[in-house]
Parts: C-alpha cells; structure tokens; sequence
C-alpha cells in the first residue's frame, strides 16, 4: 500500500475528525518521501479514458475539470511522472492559470465498469507544446494534434485506491455494445429463421 498519500491526507484537523467520529485517529510512521507508480497503477492508468483535475485557485478555492481522450492520454513517462497534452478550449484557461500560482494538483481516475478509482496528488509543469514535438506527437489524439497547446507535466508525490463500496457500475457505449451485441445478433437470428418458417 502507498502510505504517502494518507501521510499528506491526515492532517490535525483530520485527525481531530477521526477523532469525534471513531474514537481515534489513524497516523502514518514512516511514510516515504514519495509513493512510487507501480504495475497496477501503470496498467490502470494506460486504460483511461478520462479523469478529473483539482486545482486551488489564488483566492483560495477549489477547482475541478473534467479530462478526456482516447484511452491512455494520460502517459505514464516513468514511475514519478506523468504526462498529457492540453488543447486549445473554452479559452477560459482555469486549471492552467491556477497551476501557474499553485502548482498542487490532484487527479481523480475512475473505472466505473469494475469499481475502481485511483487518487494521484502531484506537483504540476506546464509547458508549451511546441518545445516538445516529439512527445506531443506520441501523447496527443492524430485528430486533436493541431490543437495542443500545451503538455501538463505531473510529478506524482503520492497516490492511493479508494474502495469499491459506493462505485456506481457505468458502461461505455463500447462496453455496452460488447456486451449486448451477440444477444441482438442472436435475436435478429432467431427472427429471421421464425419468419422463415412461417412462410
């Protein structure tokens, strides 16, 4: 288990909550000066095909966008960095404006089909696209690549799994295709061979 992210997380007032709720509080000993990506979060992370973005702007408030593209966008550089192309939007420019002051991010991937969501808490760079064509070319969508503007370089600190408990199962329209598209071809099937027989 990633023991950084839950050393970051349990703060005082934290734990004083704990406290109120349970009676005690959880502390971490010993925790890392990281949490390291691992097989399981490289794999999880390469079959994504979105995930949320928190950032805190300079007054002080969250923020939370939504990312997404074609499954793996979000690259894995190595087992402390992160990578993914940022394109031209709503020209509103949020995450990237609050990023420039406060350079904390937290990431929220789900697997909503298997119940299972990853939390990553990083520091992050942005760059511009153009000094980096050779990446922007491996991480951003052949359609979309005219419209990168940036690359968000992210430097993971910690990260940790949440339980499965309160996962509500969502498919994709992929998923639910895979999975219903025998049934209707059985049932086309069957049709066809009763109007055969009828006449």
């Amino acid at each position: 288990m990633a023991t950084k992210y839950l050393d970051l997380m349990f703060t005082d007032a934290v734990r004083r909550a704990q406290t109120q709720y349970y009676g005690q509080a959880g502390r971490i000993v010993g925790a890392p000066d990281r949490d390291l990506l691992g097989q399981a979060e490289v794999e999880f992370i390469a079959t994504r095909d979105s995930f949320y973005v928190g950032s805190i702007s300079e007054s002080g408030w969250p923020y939370v966008q939504h990312r997404g593209g074609p499954a793996g966008f979000l690259r894995v550089i190595n087992e402390t960095t992160l990578v993914f192309a940022d394109y031209k939007g709503n020209r509103q420019l949020l995450t990237t404006g609050n990023l420039l002051v406060n350079d904390r991010m937290a990431l929220f991937l789900m697997d909503y089909k298997n119940r299972e969501r990853l939390k990553i808490l990083g520091h992050a760079r942005i760059e511009d696209a153009r000094a980096h064509p050779e990446l922007t070319e491996q991480v951003a969508d052949v359609k979309m690549r005219a419209s990168v503007e940036r690359l968000v370089f992210i430097d993971v600190v910690s990260f940790d799994w949440n339980c499965p408990k309160y996962i509500t199962p969502r498919y994709s329209a992929e998923e639910v295709e895979e999975l219903t598209g025998p049934l209707r071809r059985r049932i086309a099937e069957l049709e066809a061979e009763l109007h055969t027989r009828k006449l």
